[in-house]
């Protein structure tokens, strides 16, 4: 491990913490005054191998031949993800504001408790390993990879917003790389050289929520002995990204909805207003307008957040891009792991595209690094792939819609169905019949998730396997009935008479299930605005206004 870098002039106090710190296993190099660490900073820059770059820095304020404050500027110059600690025996407003707003840590006013101040270092170095660990994971990864129709419209999308930053609110299933996408639209934008700092509003309890957001002053509560940052203060002249903001507890909901609405915010226990210089990217796997039919979320901050909305794809909406996953998986698990990358045979390929992925692209990545572990070959079969994978169902995606599929079956299995109602087979295939398509708002943007959605009742449900064959067997044997007719008939063209039918029936339903919005149906079907516009004038159909 790195070693931890004291800075202070006073002998007695570099004794204590380099001994207080050797008890905790904490290794420690100690120096007298700024100049003494910038030089050490240049060795370590010019390739010395026989020095170690500083784990976490904790520099005394005053001392001579330089000030703790100047020597915090040029650390973050040379090192920005480095934690730096400040201790003064002047503990007073003017001092802590200029540590902070330099870029401190945190900051430690003497005489310090020990036990501590030790602790508090402690947290220092685990925010520095993690920041190691992010630094590693982006230099390793591309940004983003997808091949898919869908995953080219979200590549689009951070284009056209990289001249912005207009908020942006990121929806879709857990684990289908949301934060990715939030990155990937900090990195291409105008504040590109600030923080991006991220915050799951779902992994914090209510009552500690609250502080990390906005920051508390000393004596806020118990505990608080020191004033601390928020992630809006950490984030100034970047970008804040709160995932699952579906979560976010109602009372917060309304100190979010003031920041974004005037710009400015107070700590806990604050009662001067800090000003916040922040782009705002929100993510939620959650319905919002279904949250806030239920009160469970304000719809003035749902229309806050939602100024730009980017649908992410599941997985199994783009499983063309499932190879090129597996095989970047394959690499990035060998290279953590110091091994040969496994290669993978065709077969298993072919079952992985065929699986739904629940977890969507982090199960998929998580199922690589099982393989790189589990496989007993160099080259990995069919019969290596994990149960969960070998067991499940055989999903194969059997319609497209604006360039992503799903298998009308395997989207029903998911919850309960009602009965089907007797239907010719001309009408099942000129559009789904109506008691066959799952509710709005289900994973997948197909033949079923795109069509109308009955009234549902639990009560007179079919269970989910047997609905799910019916389904299947409804539409698509008469699908297959209306094309034997057709070809049996000499109908020129089928191909292009069904498509339209088709087309026609599933853009009509969207229409009528939006209230006319083009945008919002074209977003629900998965496809673009241009598209669907396209779509309604070359099918001649009379479509409602937009609302």
């Amino acid at each position: 491990m790195k070693p931890i870098w004291i800075v202070d002039d006073d002998p007695s106090i570099r004794f204590v913490l380099e001994k207080a710190l050797a008890r905790e296993n904490l290794p420690t190099r100690s120096f007298t005054h700024p100049r003494e660490v910038l030089d050490a900073l240049a060795d370590i820059t010019a390739g010395d191998p026989a020095r170690q770059g500083p784990q976490v820095l904790v520099s005394d304020i005053r001392m001579p031949g330089g000030s703790g404050l100047q020597l915090l500027e040029k650390v973050r110059e040379l090192q920005p993800g480095l934690p730096v600690i400040i201790m003064t025996a002047y503990s007073d407003l003017d001092s802590a504001v200029s540590a902070f707003q330099r870029g401190a840590f945190e900051y430690l006013p003497k005489p310090f408790d020990l036990p501590k101040a030790v602790e508090l270092i402690r947290r220092a170095v685990e925010e520095s390993q993690r920041e190691e660990v992010t630094e590693e994971r982006q230099t390793a990864t591309p940004e983003m990879l997808g091949q898919a129709p869908a995953m080219q419209d979200v590549f689009r999308a951070i284009g056209r917003l990289s001249q912005s930053q207009v908020t942006v609110l990121i929806t879709g299933e857990s684990g289908s790389g949301k934060e990715l996408v939030a990155r990937a639209l900090h990195k291409h934008s105008p504040v590109a050289d600030g923080p991006f700092v991220a915050i799951n509003t779902a992994a914090i309890p209510k009552d500690l929520l609250e502080s990390e957001l906005f920051g508390h002053e000393r004596g806020a509560f118990t505990g608080a002995q020191t004033q601390r940052r928020g992630r809006f203060e950490q984030a100034e002249g970047g970008t804040l990204f709160l995932d699952e903001i579906g979560d976010m507890p109602f009372d917060l909901q309304t100190r979010l909805l003031r920041v974004l609405s005037d710009g400015q915010f107070y700590r806990v226990g604050g009662h001067a207003a800090v000003k916040a210089h922040v782009r705002v990217i929100a993510a939620t796997h959650q319905n919002l307008e279904q949250r806030v039919k239920e009160g469970g979320f304000r719809e003035d901050l749902f229309h806050r957040l939602n100024v730009i909305r980017l649908r992410l794809p599941a997985l199994r909406e783009r499983h063309e891009d499932v190879p090129m996953l597996t095989r970047h998986f394959l690499q990035q698990s060998a290279r953590q792991l110091g091994v040969e990358p496994k290669r993978i045979a065709d077969s298993a390929l072919v079952r992985l595209e065929q699986f739904a992925f629940p977890g969507n692209v982090r199960q998929l990545e998580n199922i690589c690094h099982w393989l790189t572990v589990m496989a007993p070959a160099q080259v990995i079969s069919l019969q290596d792939l994990p149960p969960e994978v070998l067991e499940a169902p055989v999903y194969q995606p059997s319609a497209r819609a604006g360039g992503s599929g799903a298998d009308a079956s395997a989207v029903v299995t998911a919850m309960p169905v009602a009965p089907i109602a007797a239907a010719s087979p001309s009408e099942l295939v000129g559009g789904l019949h109506p008691a066959a398509a799952p509710p709005a708002g289900m994973a997948g943007a197909g033949l079923a998730s795109a069509a109308a959605t009955p009234s549902w009742s639990t009560a007179d449900a079919t269970p989910a396997p047997v609905a799910a064959a019916v389904v299947a067997c409804s539409w698509e044997q008469a699908l297959e009935t209306e094309a034997q007719k057709l070809l049996a008939g000499g109908q020129p063209e089928v191909w292009d008479a069904l498509t339209r039918r088709f087309e026609s029936r599933l853009i009509r339903t969207a229409l009528v299930a939006t209230h006319g919005r083009r945008m919002e149906a074209a977003q629900r079907l998965g496809i673009g605005r241009n598209t669907i516009t396209r779509k309604i004038q070359e099918l001649g159909l009379d479509a409602p206004d937009e609302a």
